[in-house]
C-alpha cells in the first residue's frame, strides 16, 4: 500500500506545491488529475512518487473556509484556505478608504474568521484626527487596531502576538506598505527558500502563493492574489452580517427582512439618527449591499 500521509499546502509554484509535514519537513508535490486545484493553507493527503523525490497529491480534505475573489470571467478564484485571522492594513499615506477596510472586515466576518486593523506608516507615533476617530470606533465593535510604522519599527511586537499561532493573511490598498509589514515579521528570505530548499529550482521560479512561517509561531499566507483581493459577496442578505454593530441591531427591526434603509420600525437607521452607528461605517454598509445586489441581479 502507498506511504499515504497528511500534509499543509506551503507554497504554490507553477505547476508544482511545495509540501510542508507535521514534522517540518518539507517536499516537492504534484496533483493527481486536473479536478484538484490545491491552494496555500490546503490540508492534502499525498504519496511519494516511484523513484521519483516527489509526492503526488491525490486528495484535498475538507475546508474550514475559503478566501475568494472573482475573477475577470465572472468565476470564482480560491486564494488560500484554512484561515483563522485577517490583518488589514491601512496607512497615514496614502489616504485610507475606510470602505475597502470595511469591505475586508466583512469578508473577515462571513469567513467566521477573526480581524485586525493595522495603521502603519506612523513614523511618528501621531495619528491624525480622522483616523483616529475611525480606529476608535473600530475598537468599540472589538477589533483591534495596533499602529505601527515598519519603516520606523515601531510596535511591531503588538503585531507579531496578535498572528501568533495564527494561520492568517495580510490584506489591504496599494502602497499602504503590506510588504514591508510582512517583510518585517518574517524573515525576508522565506519567498525564494519556499522553492529552493525543495525543488533546487531557485530564485528565479516564481512564486504564486506561499506560506511565510512566523517566529511565535503560525504563519501568513503571502501571494499578490491575496494582498490585492477584492472580496465579493453573492447573497446580499449576507452583507447585514458582515458588519458587527448592524447585525447585533438588526435583530431588534421589526421585520424580518429588513434592509435598513427606508424600512418603518428600523433598530438600526433609529441607532444612525442618535449617532450610536457611526454614520460613515452606516453609509459603507448601503454601499457593499448595493454593489452586492447589483451583482445579484447580473449587472456590474
Amino acid at each position: 500500500m502507498a506511504d499515504v500521509q497528511d500534509a499543509l499546502v506551503s507554497a504554490t509554484y507553477g505547476t508544482r506545491l511545495q509540501l510542508r509535514f507535521a514534522d517540518g519537513r518539507t517536499v516537492t508535490a504534484r496533483i493527481k488529475g486536473r479536478k484538484l486545484k490545491p491552494v496555500c493553507g490546503d490540508r492534502v493527503l499525498a504519496e511519494p512518487l516511484k523513484n521519483e523525490s516527489d509526492w503526488k497529491i491525490t486528495e484535498i480534505l475538507p475546508r474550514q473556509n475559503e478566501l475568494t475573489r472573482p475573477n475577470l470571467r465572472g468565476k470564482i478564484d480560491i486564494l488560500a484556505a484554512n484561515l483563522d485571522f485577517l490583518l488589514v492594513v491601512c496607512a497615514a499615506t496614502p489616504r485610507t478608504d475606510w470602505f475597502i477596510v470595511d469591505r475586508y472586515l466583512c469578508a473577515a466576518e462571513l469567513m467566521r474568521i477573526d480581524a485586525a486593523i493595522a495603521y502603519n506608516k506612523v513614523d511618528d507615533g501621531i495619528v491624525g484626527e480622522e483616523a483616529k476617530l475611525e480606529l476608535e470606533n473600530y475598537r468599540a465593535m472589538g477589533y483591534a487596531t495596533p499602529v505601527c510604522s515598519a519603516k520606523a519599527k515601531r510596535n511591531l511586537d503588538e503585531l507579531s502576538t496578535l498572528l501568533a499561532n495564527r494561520r492568517a493573511t495580510i490584506v489591504g490598498q496599494s502602497g499602504v506598505g503590506k510588504s514591508s509589514i510582512i517583510n518585517a515579521l518574517t524573515s525576508g528570505d522565506q519567498r525564494t527558500a519556499a522553492v529552493s530548499e525543495s525543488s533546487g529550482e531557485g530564485r528565479h521560479t516564481t512564486v504564486n502563493s506561499v506560506m511565510l512561517m512566523l517566529p511565535n509561531g503560525g504563519y501568513v499566507v503571502d501571494s499578490p492574489g491575496v494582498r490585492d483581493y477584492a472580496p465579493s459577496i453573492a447573497n446580499p442578505a449576507d452583507v447585514e452580517y458582515g458588519f458587527r454593530e448592524i447585525h447585533q441591531l438588526g435583530e431588534l427591526c421589526r421585520f424580518n427582512n429588513c434592509r435598513h434603509r427606508k424600512e418603518p420600525h428600523c433598530a438600526v437607521t433609529k441607532a444612525v439618527e442618535d449617532g450610536s452607528v457611526s454614520t460613515r461605517r452606516y453609509e459603507s454598509y448601503k454601499r457593499m449591499l448595493l454593489l452586492t445586489e447589483q451583482q445579484d441581479r447580473g449587472r456590474f
